[in-house]
């Protein structure tokens, strides 16, 4: 039953022993492990500061990053929209020129198919009037046999000719 009462020297010697490891402790081990404690504690403030600066760092660029890419469609659709006006400006210029083209060619065709008509009829009248004119020689010569009749038809010609 020894061991469970506690004895009056046993219990003397374990209050020595214990400030003694407590003395040595507190000048030895305390302030290192303190130190420690306390710097670790800093460290990991600091840790946790720079994580939220980090953090708030990263919400600005993810900003920052929807900010230019919002920028970068407005700039796209811009672009888009002006190649769009400018394909357009293109086909409807290139409509004009091309119909301007046609009307030209259009009215360069009625222009010869005139001037075509015109020869023709020339050469209508200059054929009509020779073939007249052979006919009409050959029935005076016919009617016309001696040289009297062609000399009063000569001078009825001359007459009439200065008439006009």
């Amino acid at each position: 039953m020894e061991l469970v009462t506690p004895n009056l020297g046993t219990i003397f010697w374990m209050v020595i022993i214990f400030g003694i490891v407590v003395f040595v402790l507190k000048k030895f081990a305390w302030k290192p492990i303190l130190n420690a404690l306390e710097e670790r504690e800093e460290t990991i403030s600091n840790a946790l500061n720079a994580a939220d600066e980090a953090r708030k760092e990263m919400a600005d660029l993810k900003a920052g990053n929807e900010q230019l890419i919002a920028e970068a469609r407005k700039e796209k659709e811009a672009i888009l929209r002006d190649a769009m006006k400018l394909k357009d400006s293109i086909i409807a210029e290139a409509k004009e020129k091309a119909s301007a083209e046609a009307q030209k060619d259009i009215e360069n065709a009625r222009q010869q198919i005139q001037n075509e008509k015109a020869k023709a009829i020339n050469e209508m009248k200059t054929q009509m009037a020779e073939i007249s004119l052979m006919i009409a020689e050959k029935l005076i010569r016919k009617e016309m046999a001696g040289d009297k009749q062609q000399q009063e038809m000569a001078n009825k010609l001359l007459d009439e000719f200065k008439l006009n």
